[in-house]
């Protein structure tokens, strides 16, 4: 009985053992980077960029069909480009970053329906928007997993210098870390390749929720920036795992299957972490509930 329900799917379908690969290679990469967004207070500029993807994806979409290396490519074009563009403009006009990429992200979002829309049917849209991860062919696996290596492989001597600049860029650059600006564009380079790969198995709408939820999860039980990023490339993996076998057994979407589970335990830790979470605080000032 529960081999039927837990291990089944996995060992007689193929399709669910690519999109099994695929949730871990996305949990590796995104985990950290994740943390990082959080720690940052750069959540929302995440889902900002994971909009941007769409108007390259779009027209992957429209030159490739559904073809998830051809979209993927084409989000990473677009989302790179949104990344450099809104830099470039506060640098040149002193506006803060998160307004110049609103407004990128804004055009871009637009731009990426309109395509779309005039491209294909809303059956296509809804596609592009949500994704499958039970569609993740082996050459979308191998993207996938080498934007995980390529993350992994940065992040092993950059992260540190990553860790400085989300905390205190000033001592980055007394340390000998140097600007602060370069280590920024590679953090949002990285992101853009995560959000890329999430993507690929999410759709553009869903593809940060695999990012940010096991990340502000972890939050609520690590206090050292290492356990953070090592639980919520756990925590990920696991929402993988139970939203693709909820998908399977429950007959519904893979990819907000996966992110309503991250979204369970984002919720579980919010209320019984031990870092903040609410009954410690109300254990903590029991004086307050008297």
């Amino acid at each position: 009985m529960l081999y039927d329900i837990l291990i089944g799917p996995f060992a007689d379908y193929a399709f669910m053992r690519r999109a099994l690969w695929a949730c871990l290679a996305l949990a590796l990469g995104g985990g950290p980077i994740g943390v990082l967004l959080v720690l940052r207070r750069m959540s929302l500029m995440g889902d900002a960029l994971a909009h941007s993807v769409l108007p390259g994806a779009a027209i992957g979409f429209v030159i490739g069909g559904l073809s998830l290396p051809a979209m993927g490519i084409g989000g990473m074009v677009a989302g790179l480009t949104v990344a450099l563009l809104s830099g470039a403009v506060s640098r040149a006009t002193g506006l803060v970053e998160e307004a110049s990429l609103a407004g990128f992200f804004l055009i871009a979002l637009a731009l990426g329906v309109l395509v779309v829309s005039l491209g294909g049917s809303s059956v296509d849209l809804t596609n592009v928007l949500f994704g499958s991860v039970l569609a993740v062919d082996p050459l979308s696996l191998l993207l996938v997993a080498g934007i995980a290596g390529v993350t992994l492989l940065v992040l092993v001597p950059a992260w540190r210098p990553l860790v400085y600049e989300s905390f205190d860029p000033d001592f980055l650059h007394t340390v000998g870390g140097g600007g602060s600006a370069r280590w920024h564009m590679l953090f949002l380079i990285l992101v853009v390749l995560n959000l890329v790969a999430g993507f690929q198995a999410l759709g553009t709408l869903m593809a940060l929720g695999l990012m940010i939820l096991p990340a502000i999860a972890a939050r609520m039980w690590a206090r050292d920036v290492w356990r953070m990023a090592a639980l919520a490339s756990g925590i990920a993996f696991a929402s993988g795992v139970g939203g693709l076998l909820v998908s399977w057994h429950a007959g519904v979407p893979s990819g907000p299957a996966i992110v309503l589970v991250a979204g369970a335990v984002y919720a579980v830790s919010l209320a019984v972490g031990p870092q903040g979470g609410m009954l410690r605080r109300r254990q903590g000032n029991p004086s307050r509930h008297a």
